[in-house]
C-alpha cells in the first residue's frame, strides 16, 4: 500500500527536482520501516531465547538424569536436513538477514551459529559466536525466522535431538 502511495505521488509530478525529492523520502522511509521491523525482531528473539532458558530449567527440574531424554547426539545414522540441503538454507539465511544492522570495521565478518534440531525438526536454543555482536544477533534472528522445518537426525529409525553449525560470512561494502 505504502508503495502504491509513493509511486501514484510520483507519477503525478512533473518536476524532476521534487521526483527526486520523493525517491529520496521513500527510501529513507522504507530503511526505517526496516529498521522498526529490526528492532521488533530482536525484541522477539529476546522472548525466544528467555522462553527457552525458562523451559530448559524446567526441563531440569523434571527429568530424572537417567532417563533424559534431551540428549544431543553427535554422531547418527542420518543427519538433519533443510529441505533443499544447506545451500537452501544459506539462501534462505541470507534472504532474512538484515545487513544494514551490522557495523563492523573489519571485513569480512564471521560467526558460527550453533543450534539444535528438534526431534520434530523445529530448531532451538541458537547460539552465534563471531567477533561482531549485531553480527551475530542478526544470525540468530535469520535462523529462527526460518520458514520451513528441517527433517530431524535419525538413529535406528527414531528422531533424535541434533547439534547443527552453519558458518557465516558478510562481506560489507
Amino acid at each position: 500500500m505504502l508503495n502504491t502511495e509513493f509511486k501514484k505521488k510520483f507519477d503525478a509530478e512533473t518536476n524532476s527536482i521534487i521526483k527526486t525529492s520523493i525517491k529520496q523520502d521513500f527510501l529513507f522511509f522504507m530503511k526505517k520501516m526496516d529498521s522498526i521491523e529490526n528492532t521488533a525482531l530482536v525484541g522477539a528473539l529476546l522472548k525466544v531465547k528467555n522462553t527457552e532458558d525458562l523451559s530448559n530449567l524446567n526441563l531440569d527440574k523434571k527429568l530424572n538424569p537417567t532417563t533424559d531424554h534431551s540428549e544431543i547426539f553427535p554422531f547418527t545414522d542420518k543427519i538433519a536436513d533443510y529441505p533443499g540441503g544447506i545451500n537452501a538454507l544459506r539462501q534462505e539465511v541470507a534472504q532474512l538477514f538484515y545487513s544494514d544492522a551490522v557495523y563492523s570495521e573489519t571485513n569480512p565478518v564471521k560467526t558460527n551459529v550453533a543450534f539444535v534440531v528438534e526431534k520434530n525438526g523445529k530448531i532451538s536454543n541458537v547460539k552465534a559466536e563471531g567477533d561482531n555482536f549485531t553480527f551475530n544477533r542478526q544470525a540468530e534472528i535469520a535462523l529462527y525466522s526460518l520458514s520451513r522445518k528441517f527433517s530431524p537426525a535419525v538413529i535406528n529409525g527414531d528422531p533424535v535431538r541434533y547439534r547443527f553449525k552453519l558458518p557465516l560470512t558478510l562481506n560489507i561494502e
